[in-house]
């Protein structure tokens, strides 16, 4: 049985949008993986979605959720990031592509979104004044005046 839908404070809910996509571009790797596809054509969408989506997520949270309060929640946060921004750069800087680094990648972030979504965003709602909720509201409409979308061309995640 399905949980209960998450109620999320409106001024965050933009990086829980994101992190639907986030889920999709975990879902996506497993499929390719799934099926067999060529590591070059996962690996050239995870570089596509790193600069296209989680790079500025990412910076989004850092600059305007993390940095609100010092506690272990997001330290932990940002020790995740920091794990999930080295795969990246790793896959960026090298022509070694193995499943098992794909298999981690999405593994660490979908577990990051859901300890996010779970504990760390419920966690901020309930310490941070509604002021300051409402501030990283204001800011987070201005960066997501539009709704995002992943458009990549290549839908290798699909059976053929």
């Amino acid at each position: 049985m399905p949980g209960k839908p998450i109620k999320r404070n409106e001024n965050i809910i933009p990086l829980s949008r994101d992190h639907h996509l986030g889920l999709l571009f975990c879902w996506k790797i497993r499929q390719g993986l799934n099926n067999k596809i060529e590591f070059s054509r996962i690996r050239k969408y995870i570089l596509y979605f790193w600069e296209s989506h989680l790079k500025q997520h990412f910076a989004e949270e850092e600059s305007l959720l993390f940095n609100q309060i010092e506690d272990t929640l997001c330290e932990d946060a940002l020790y995740q990031h920091k794990q999930i921004r080295n795969i990246i750069t790793n896959l960026t800087a090298s022509t070694l592509q193995e499943e098992e680094t794909y298999s981690l990648l999405a593994s660490l972030t979908d577990k990051h979104i859901r300890f996010e979504e779970r504990i760390l965003f419920p966690h901020l709602e309930s310490v941070l004044s509604n002021e300051v909720l409402s501030s990283i509201g204001t800011q987070l409409k201005m960066i997501h005046s539009e709704l995002k979308e992943d458009v990549y061309s290549d839908e290798f995640w699909l059976k053929n």
